[in-house]
């Protein structure tokens, strides 16, 4: 199979090359785990964290990614939840405990992390993780729904935020814009605010229904009841933790923090980033059900993605694009028919 590996870790600036199309044999599945040929996979930015070393690959060479459509071609012993050219999908999570708290068991091992992932023609899963994809998706559709969308929807309930109050969203890719939609479907009387760094993306948040957009560190019209945060960086912590009311929340959706800006922490003030009782809470991988409930309610609503779409051999590009460009929703590897 053709398959893009990471073979050494670098930051992107010395290596903006990082993968390599190369030729791998096809995967077989083991019991209980079924093949699937790949259709199209997600481009996230925990790409970028494993290939500038933030969130190490335990070998290399592996095969990134994450956000995993495509159909089952081939079942190992045992396995009786899907039928051969069923199309499924598989998310960040590629095994864990099953416990409601898998997402923070030792257990837990990441598709395109710990195993072999979805730049590639086969990926192996096993049926317990594989999902059912709602036939109102096309391929590149349903890509960024297994981590952009599963983790966004994560992300909203650990806001804790209720029906007419104010949502903040620092940061606005390929999650960003598919908790907006969420967001307003879920808590109509509310109203979502968004923070975001380039010109383009305020305009398509405003274009998708928030009620604001500004800069990071632009000052909200109104204080947030909570905010989630998507960035690479710091900076937009800090701006959110000014921005929250009283008793407020910020939600940090992201496996790492970038080190480019870390010295702004030297200003975190007491008084006006902490003070009355202000929360921070951060998201953890992602569980099985999260993927399963988020994958029903976009469907209901139903969701609309945005996407960029890129082939197997682009790779590359899509990464330095999602670092470097304006973001306009997801970046999507389309790999096959």
């Amino acid at each position: 199979m053709r398959a893009m590996v990471l073979e050494a870790l670098a930051p992107l600036a010395d290596n903006p090359e990082p993968l390599r199309l190369v030729e791998l044999p096809d995967p077989e599945p083991a019991a209980g785990e079924i093949l699937i040929r790949v259709l199209a996979c997600g481009v996230c930015h925990t790409e970028i964290d494993e290939i500038e070393g933030r969130v190490r690959p335990p070998r290399l060479p592996i095969v990134p990614g994450h956000e995993v459509i495509g159909r089952v071609v081939k079942k190992g012993a045992g396995c009786s939840e899907f039928a051969i050219g069923d199309r499924v999908g598989v998310g960040w999570i590629h095994h864990s405990s099953g416990a409601p708290d898998e997402n923070l068991s030792p257990e837990f091992r990441a598709t395109g992390r710990d195993v072999n992932g979805g730049y590639a023609e086969y990926l192996t899963v096993s049926e317990r993780y594989a999902y059912a994809i709602p036939a109102i998706f096309s391929d590149v559709e349903a890509a960024p729904l297994l981590c952009a969308g599963g983790v966004g929807f994560r992300s909203l309930q650990l806001s804790g935020i209720a029906d007419g109050q104010s949502l903040g969203l620092s940061g606005f890719g390929g999650s960003g814009h598919l908790v907006l939609q969420l967001a307003r479907h879920l808590y109509p009387a509310g109203s979502v605010l968004v923070f975001a760094r380039s010109a383009r993306e305020r305009e398509f948040a405003l274009e998708l229904g928030a009620c604001w957009a500004g800069d990071t560190d632009a000052e909200p019209p109104q204080k947030l009841h909570a905010i989630i945060d998507t960035t690479p960086a710091w900076r937009p912590v800090l701006a959110a933790m000014r921005a929250l009311r009283p008793g407020g929340r910020l939600v940090i959706n992201a496996i790492r923090k970038e080190d480019r800006d870390r010295e702004l922490l030297a200003d975190l003030s007491y008084e006006k980033h902490l003070w009355l009782e202000k929360e921070l809470k951060t998201v953890a991988n992602v569980t099985a059900a999260d993927i399963r409930r988020f994958l029903g309610v976009a469907a209901e609503i139903p969701l609309r993605p945005a996407v960029q779409v890129y082939g197997l051999e682009q790779a590359n590009e899509a990464i330095r694009d999602l670092q470097c460009a304006d973001v306009r929703g997801a970046k999507v590897l389309k790999i096959s028919e």
